[in-house]
C-alpha cells in the first residue's frame, strides 16, 4: 500500500508539558484510521500539528512523501488534507447550496465577477448539488445554513471539505455535540464517503462502536504517546490498551457521557 501520510517523531511542549510525544504512524491511501484515548491524550493536537494549526516542537509532517513544515494550514488544504473541527465553520447567512458551491469555485479557482450571474456557471451548481446528495443534505440546498440543525451543519461541513476535492479527511468528532437522533445519519454520510474508496480518512471520535463499525485501523494516543496502532481486533484484545484506555478511562468517560 502507498503511503500518503506519515509524521516523524511528531511533538509539541507546552511549557514543561509534553502534548504530543515523538509520535510515529503511517497512513496508507484510501484506509480510514480512528484515534482513540481518553480525554487529554493529545488527539486535537496531533490533529492540529497534522492540519498546521499548530507547529511542532520537534518531528516532521509529510503528505504525499513532502515535507509539510513550511506550508499553512490553508496551504495543506489545497494540497489535499482537509480538516472539520469540533465546532462547525460554515456561512451561515449563505444558503447550503451557496456554502458548497463557493469551495466548488474555490477549488476551480474561478474568480467572483459582479456583472455574470452565477448561473451561467451550471457546473459548479451540478458538481455542488452532486456532493450534497452525497451527505444527504441535498433537499435542504435551499435553506439558510444558520437554519440547520447542529448535525446538518456538519455535514455541510464534510460537503464543503469534499468540494475541495481533499484526497486526506482529518474528522475531529464529527458527531460531538449532537443529538442521539442526529447521530446515525452522520455515520451514513462518512460510511458513504468511505464506499466510494477514493478517500483517505483520518477520524476522532469516542463512540466505539462507529468505531469498531467503520475503521480499518486504529490508533490509541495516551498521555500523547502512541500506544498502539492495529486493527479493530488487534485493539481491542491488546491488554495495554485495555488497561490504559478501554479500562478506567475509557467506561468512566462514558459513564459520563
Amino acid at each position: 500500500m502507498t503511503t500518503i501520510l506519515r509524521t516523524e517523531n511528531l511533538t509539541i511542549r507546552f511549557g514543561g508539558h509534553t502534548a504530543v510525544d515523538h509520535v510515529n504512524f503511517e497512513m496508507p491511501e484510501k484506509h480510514f484510521k480512528s484515534i482513540i484515548g481518553p480525554n487529554g491524550a493529545g488527539k486535537t493536537t496531533f490533529f492540529n500539528l497534522i492540519s498546521g494549526e499548530l507547529k511542532p516542537s520537534e518531528g516532521k509532517v509529510y503528505f504525499k512523501n513532502e515535507d509539510m513544515s513550511r506550508f499553512s494550514s490553508v496551504d495543506r488544504t489545497r494540497k489535499g488534507l482537509g480538516r472539520s473541527f469540533q465546532i462547525t465553520n460554515v456561512f451561515p447567512n449563505l444558503t447550503v447550496l451557496e456554502n458548497v458551491r463557493l469551495a466548488v469555485q474555490s477549488k476551480e479557482k474561478i474568480r467572483y465577477q459582479m456583472f455574470r450571474h452565477i448561473t451561467s456557471y451550471p457546473s459548479l451548481i451540478k458538481k455542488a448539488e452532486e456532493l450534497l446528495e452525497v451527505v444527504l443534505l441535498l433537499n435542504k440546498k435551499q435553506a439558510i445554513a444558520s437554519q440547520l440543525s447542529h448535525g446538518e451543519k456538519r455535514k455541510l461541513e464534510i460537503a464543503m471539505l469534499l468540494a475541495l476535492d481533499t484526497e486526506v479527511l482529518l474528522l475531529d468528532e464529527p458527531t460531538a455535540g449532537m443529538s442521539l437522533e442526529e447521530v446515525p445519519t452522520i455515520l451514513e454520510v462518512i460510511r458513504r464517503i468511505k464506499q466510494q474508496d477514493n478517500k483517505t480518512i483520518l477520524l476522532i471520535e469516542h463512540k466505539m462502536d462507529m468505531i469498531l463499525d467503520l475503521s480499518d485501523s486504529i490508533m490509541v494516543l495516551f498521555n500523547g504517546t502512541l500506544l498502539a496502532d492495529g486493527t479493530p481486533e488487534e485493539i481491542m484484545q491488546n491488554e495495554t490498551v485495555q488497561n490504559a484506555y478501554l479500562g478506567g478511562s475509557y467506561n468512566e468517560h462514558h459513564a459520563q457521557s
